[in-house]
């Protein structure tokens, strides 16, 4: 019945944001880099916080020091999202609370070196999981495969209290209604991808740290798979990797081959829930069993990656750029 409540609780409060965004007239206007034609929302995905902040108070006020982190992150983001910060704010910002959630996981406990990469890996991270967002539906379900990985798990393990990945989820499912959909009601914001980025990454440091398994990290192997391969294309036609560009594969899917998008952001969470399921096994298995599955897994999902790009771009670019010489 909580769940119920709490769902409703957050749709309602998703509501009154629309009527404050467009109040304030926080929106989304396309340019030659987005992936949509008309006017939307920005910011939606606050709601990801408002579902954990939830939690928050319901628990009692549990894990201090990591919404201290995460209404740091979601304010300056949020902010960004309506006016442009600076870059040294933002870095201060993210420095802050990934060392408040190393200290809410005790990685001060550790030997120097883990904080150092917790940091690289925690940054680094929320800040592909905020390039990734770039078409509808993409960010809901990629979480949504993420989260209910992490939940599966968590229920056989217990690293972390059940029920604040189950209202950030439901938070997830408030914003999939309105974001999964051929013409967005609203876009998730980088307050979105940040603050949702910032909660599985806690979640699954918990996890990592509790079992001691590092194979856990797979959890996050498409956005991975894309991400990565995409900086090391832009480094190699010396691009500047910080700024807007469509150059993920989902983008040229979605923009160039002109594959439904929706379709497309399905199947990266599918593809990613059912990669999880294979984790979840071989978690158990012994470690050589272990980099054997995570060797092949990278190694021919890169292949599969790579090529399919390769044929997009030559493709379907090609055929751009033929057509704008006539």
């Amino acid at each position: 019945m909580i769940y119920i409540l709490v769902l409703l609780a957050l749709f309602i409060l998703e509501l009154l944001y629309f009527k404050v965004a467009d109040r304030f007239n926080i929106i989304d206007k396309p340019n030659e880099r987005s992936s949509h034609t008309t006017i939307t929302l920005r910011g939606g995905g606050i709601i990801f916080y408002l579902g954990a902040l939830v939690y928050f108070f319901l628990s009692g006020f549990q894990y201090p020091w990591f919404f201290l982190g995460l209404t740091l992150m979601t304010v300056v983001s949020f902010m960004d999202d309506i006016f442009t910060l600076s870059n040294k704010i933002r870095l201060l910002i993210h420095f802050s609370s990934v060392l408040l959630m190393a200290y809410q996981l005790d990685v001060f406990e550790m030997p120097w070196y883990f904080l150092l990469i917790t940091f690289v890996v925690v940054v680094g991270v929320i800040n592909a999981y905020n390039f990734m967002d770039g078409i509808n539906g993409i960010t809901a379900s990629y979480s949504l495969a993420v989260g209910g990985l992490l939940m599966l798990v968590n229920s056989e393990v217990g690293f972390v209290a059940q029920d604040l990945l189950a209202y950030t989820m439901l938070g997830v499912l408030v914003f999939t209604f309105f974001n999964f959909r051929t013409k967005a009601k609203c876009f998730a914001g980088d307050v979105g991808s940040v603050a949702i980025a910032y909660i599985l990454l806690f979640a699954l440091g918990a996890l990592i740290i509790k079992t001691g398994n590092l194979l856990y990290f797979l959890f996050l192997t498409v956005y991975g798979i894309d991400a990565v391969w995409t900086i090391i294309r832009r480094l190699y036609l010396r691009e500047n990797i910080f700024e807007a560009h469509r150059s993920h594969l989902y983008q040229f899917l979605g923009n160039e081959a002109g594959v439904n998008k929706l379709l497309i952001s399905f199947l990266y969470g599918a593809i990613q829930f059912l990669i999880g399921l294979a984790v979840i096994h071989f978690a158990d298995q012994d470690i050589s069993a272990q980099w054997i599955f995570a060797l092949v897994l990278l190694g021919g999902l890169s292949i599969l990656y790579l090529v399919i790009k390769t044929w997009v771009i030559r493709k379907y670019l090609q055929i751009e750029k033929q057509v704008s010489k006539v």
